[in-house]
């Protein structure tokens, strides 16, 4: 024990975070020591505006899911669950016993374990009907997370000046990656039952677009969910237009009041790319996620995903397999949608109680978000910022339009937040409102 109390583990942990924010240096053998403070220069990167020139391509800029904030805000803008409704035992006990295998050191499979290709397969066989042949494992290519595998979906399927249909609104980090990849959006009225069909069959006649970019269950930000016959629809047009479509079923373990069954059970022909990640259910740390493609489509994916991202750690991929092949993980996630329908049902109800003009159109059966209208009237920006002095942080709905937005909306998360402070961050909310009537 030191002087102070304090062990020697823990003084040298001290020292190393010092160190790391360099407020102190240490010299083997000579001591430690404060740290001089640095000169501050000016730099001048002016030479660099001639050497970039105008970029190629401007990227929209994302909206704030990322943002968690600190102890003291209320993330109503996260895009993410908040910690205590992850298997954190379940986290802790898997990464170690990934530590202890040869994941740690042996060279990775480009496509992914086999194990955990097979078990995503098998979570599509069971919801397919006898008159489909299911996917296997040979299709499904384990990605770092769902937007890198949407920017080699963009890039090997459509390519630079392509179109690619999309509703809106939809997930922002679709309109980032096709804009990444050189691509034109066209976009197509998202509704609670799912998009128009005549629309859409004609956007693919006008366009020559054969990509179709969608989130049939609980779509971000919306949390739509399509109907049996709009689903069936939409298969039957592609299947005309001989088109893809991109399914992203990103909110797979989120259902609150209905479950998820995917678009590609119903389909054996290849037309449909399916994409789930366990990012959000698992955990931010574990980026892995499944894409599933047939036939040559799956072939170039496969090669577009190799030649950048290279593999999945392998000790990510045994944790995530762990975690999802635990016995008791079935029971988990029905205790996670009890909890989430409780987080919804009151949110919703603060939002009613206290925001005028509010409006909620369709109350999502499972997902993370609301999605709220206000009176057309209100400036988001000047909205969030000035909710975001006084603790709130939140994600204003222009971001998700591939468009214009045709109204003034706000993407709510009720599952980052303390479900406690929600009366009290609605209320700042409805305050700055009133400040703009």
């Amino acid at each position: 024990m030191t002087r102070f109390g304090a062990s020697p583990v823990t003084v040298q942990r001290a020292v190393r975070e010092l160190v790391g924010l360099g407020l102190v240096e240490s010299r083997p053998g000579v001591g430690t020591f404060v740290r001089t403070a640095p000169v501050t220069h000016v730099t001048d990167h002016s030479w660099q505006t001639a050497a970039l020139r105008a970029p190629y391509r401007q990227l929209p800029a994302p909206p704030s899911p990322l943002r968690g904030g600190g102890p003291d805000t209320v993330a109503l803008g996260s895009g993410y669950p908040a910690p205590d409704l992850l298997p954190e035992r379940l986290l802790r006990t898997a990464f170690a016993r990934a530590g202890r295998t040869s994941a740690v050191l042996r060279p990775p499979q480009p496509e992914g374990l086999p194990a955990l290709r097979a078990w995503f397969a098998r979570q599509i066989e069971e919801s397919t009907p006898t008159r489909v042949v299911p996917p296997s494992s040979r299709d499904v290519l384990i990605v770092p997370g769902s937007q890198s595998a949407l920017s080699s979906i963009f890039r090997s399927l459509i390519g630079p000046g392509g179109y690619l249909v999309l509703e809106s609104p939809t997930y922002w980090g679709a309109i980032v990656a096709a804009a990444q990849a050189g691509v034109r959006t066209v976009p197509v009225a998202a509704t609670p039952a799912g998009p128009d069909p005549d629309e859409l069959s004609r956007l693919f006649a006008t366009t020559g677009a054969r990509v179709f970019y969608a989130q049939p269950t609980f779509a971000n930000p919306t949390g739509y969910s399509w109907s049996a016959e709009r689903r069936t629809a939409v298969l039957e047009i592609a299947r005309t237009h001989g088109a893809f479509v991109v399914e992203d079923d990103w909110a797979h373990d989120f259902g609150i009041t209905a479950g998820s069954r995917p678009l590609v059970a119903d389909d054996g022909d290849g037309h449909v790319v399916y994409l789930r990640s366990l990012t959000k259910s698992v955990s931010p740390a574990v980026r892995v996620a499944a894409l599933i493609a047939r036939g040559p489509a799956r072939d170039r994916i496969a090669a577009d995903q190799a030649a950048g991202s290279m593999y999945v750690s392998d000790v990510l991929q045994e944790v995530a397999l762990d975690v999802v092949t635990q016995p008791g993980q079935a029971g988990r996630l029905r205790a996670l949608r009890r909890r989430l329908r409780t987080r919804r049902d009151h949110l919703l109800g603060q939002v009613r109680e206290h925001v005028d003009g509010a409006r909620v159109d369709s109350v999502p059966d499972g997902g993370l978000h609301l999605w709220v209208q206000l009176p057309d009237d209100i400036d988001l920006d000047r909205l969030a910022a000035d909710c975001e002095v006084r603790g709130v942080l939140l994600a204003p709905g222009d971001g998700w339009f591939p468009a214009e937005a045709p109204g003034r909306f706000l993407r709510l998360c009720f599952a980052a937040a303390d479900p406690g402070r929600f009366a009290d961050a609605t209320q700042v909310i409805a305050e700055a409102v009133r400040s703009q009537r």
